[in-house]
């Protein structure tokens, strides 16, 4: 079986660099450094099992990155987890309803985004059998 892959979007090489080295044993994982890259890596056809984006980054940031992906109609399934320094209660409300299934602060233990990332899967993979994806 294809190891799922994820997509990592955050503007600090090193956060991109622990989270790669978190998740590379049981992921392929793509990194990128800013939510227009990760547009355009979406749009040229990419389609990855999960995106974890961080929110405060140049270009594109967090929220502009989820409103144009779950208003897509194309990448809307694909499930996003934010992974943020900030823990205001504004921002993870903003976040849920702009279509993130999960919100994580940084700093973050990783035993526990695989746990939420290997939850976030297990649902996704229900619901596409269920539909019959």
């Amino acid at each position: 079986m294809a190891k799922k892959r994820i997509l990592v979007i955050d503007d600090e090489k090193s956060i991109r660099f622990i989270i790669e080295s978190t998740l590379k044993p049981e992921f392929d994982v793509i990194s990128l450094s800013n939510g227009q890259e990760g547009l355009n890596y979406l749009e040229a056809g990419n389609f990855p099992d999960l995106i974890i984006c961080d929110l405060i980054m140049p270009v594109l940031n967090g929220f502009e990155f989820l409103e144009r992906i779950k208003t897509s109609g194309f990448f809307d399934d694909i499930p996003i987890m934010i992974l943020s320094g900030r823990e205001w209660s504004k921002d993870k409300i903003r976040s849920f309803e702009l279509g993130a299934e999960d919100y994580v602060v940084k700093p973050f233990n990783p035993s526990e985004v695989i746990a939420r990332i290997k939850r976030r899967l297990e649902v996704r993979e229900r619901f596409l059998s269920r539909i019959g994806n």
